[in-house]
């Protein structure tokens, strides 16, 4: 029998070689090389087919728009942190006293809507000049050792109440001094540790006790300003004789109202600065319930 000869296909040369003569040289690797992009077509994603979303993000981290892995609610009811409020509360009670002792328009104000003038007979000069000695010696920069009114005679009852004041004052400024520093020194700490529970507990402490004695003071004032001498005064001096003490004629009760609101005022807005901070600081730790009931970073 004879060989069949094959016809030479078009654009290559005798017994099926390529142009110039030369054949191929890798002609066993063309099974392995069209596997290859097979498995790439394979992979290539199809036109209308949604791609399932990787878990994790380039850095490691989820996607934008996942839910964040579930973490823990910080506790803010620790006795560290409770004390550290207590302290807060204690700094912003005795802030709040001092910063009005301090602030002398409060009773300028007083002295025109409540007529000292035409009530007491005095000019506004000799008020104004009275009321900065009794000031100047309850406060503890001022260093005024013995109480010497310029136009007004005074009792050995009310030299002994007066002394009494002052040892109150000297306390709240004090202690004023000692419970700023020790809450800057615990805040300190407890910043390093992201914990920020007494920032929470101050704003409660400092919003809920200015709103009882609020109340109190605003349904019977006479009965609160009694109650209050006698938890701080064991003797009764401070009831004054305007004859023998002229200077309770230009201290008027409606007066100390106005310094027990301005107190519980200031408190509250420390209360308020306190709240914020707080709101600011957890920001980024802020967590919210999800549908499996875990909590989620916001």
């Amino acid at each position: 029998m004879g060989l069949r000869k094959t016809p030479a296909q078009p654009g290559y040369g005798q017994a099926g070689a390529p142009p110039g003569g030369k054949k191929r040289a890798n002609s066993g690797r063309m099974p392995q090389q069209a596997a290859g992009r097979g498995r790439q077509a394979a992979q290539r994603p199809k036109a209308g087919r949604q791609q399932p979303v990787p878990a994790r993000g380039p850095q490691g981290g989820p996607f934008r728009g996942q839910p964040q892995p579930p973490v823990r609610r910080p506790r803010v009811l620790t006795p560290s942190n409770l004390l550290l409020a207590l302290t807060g509360f204690l700094f912003l009670a005795t802030l709040s006293v001092v910063l009005v002792l301090n602030l002398r328009t409060i009773y300028y104000f007083d002295i025109r809507y409540q007529q000292l003038e035409d009530k007491t007979g005095f000019s506004e000069e000799v008020i104004r000049e009275n009321y900065d000695t009794l000031i100047d010696y309850n406060l503890i920069t001022k260093r005024v050792k013995e109480l010497e009114f310029p136009s007004f005679p005074m009792s050995e009852q009310g030299r002994i109440h007066f002394a009494e004041v002052k040892r109150i004052f000297t306390v709240v400024q004090y202690l004023c001094f000692v419970t700023g520093a020790l809450l800057l020194m615990g805040l300190v700490k407890k910043m390093r540790r992201r914990d920020y529970g007494s920032l929470k507990l101050t704003a409660i402490f400092t919003f809920f006790i200015p709103i009882v004695l609020g109340v109190l003071a605003v349904t019977s004032w006479d009965t609160f300003f009694i109650r209050f001498h006698q938890i701080f005064f064991r003797n009764d001096y401070w009831i004054f004789d305007p004859v023998t003490d002229p200077v309770i004629r230009i201290l008027p009760d409606v007066f100390f109202f106005h310094c027990a609101a301005a107190i519980l005022l200031f408190l509250l807005l420390g209360g308020v600065v306190s709240g914020a901070l707080y709101r600011f600081a957890t920001r980024r730790y802020r967590t919210r319930p999800g549908r499996d009931g875990q909590f989620y970073k916001k």
